[in-house]
């Protein structure tokens, strides 16, 4: 058999993403942007409540809410009120901090 040098072409994370999602500016991109933040937010509040050494059900009952609420949330928190989501930031004694861009030179954040 013959060998011959073919060489493959390396393409960057975002060069995927703008070929098979679209480029950025697209809606679906941000969509696709959107959603894997709100998925990273679930991630987060699950890590940090194992770190915390609490159950599901132990951090929905400092919150008021039941154990499946929790479990959603972790799963997906993109159909959460911002309240709840800032009883869970509480009751798990960490920092939040909110930054809303609105335009490209005016940035709001809460910390």
């Amino acid at each position: 058999m013959e060998s011959k040098d073919k060489k493959l072409k390396a393409y960057s994370f975002n060069e995927i993403k703008d070929e098979f999602i679209g480029e950025n500016g697209t809606t679906e991109r941000e969509q696709y942007e959107f959603e894997l933040k709100i998925d990273i937010l679930g991630e987060i509040i699950k890590k940090t409540r194992k770190e915390r050494n609490l159950t599901q059900e132990q951090l929905g009952s400092l919150i008021g809410v039941q154990k499946a609420q929790i479990s959603r949330l972790e799963k997906h928190a993109g159909n959460v009120q911002l309240a709840t989501l800032l009883k869970v930031f509480n009751a798990l004694k960490t920092k939040l901090k909110f930054q809303v861009q609105i335009d490209d030179k005016n940035d709001f954040i809460i910390a």
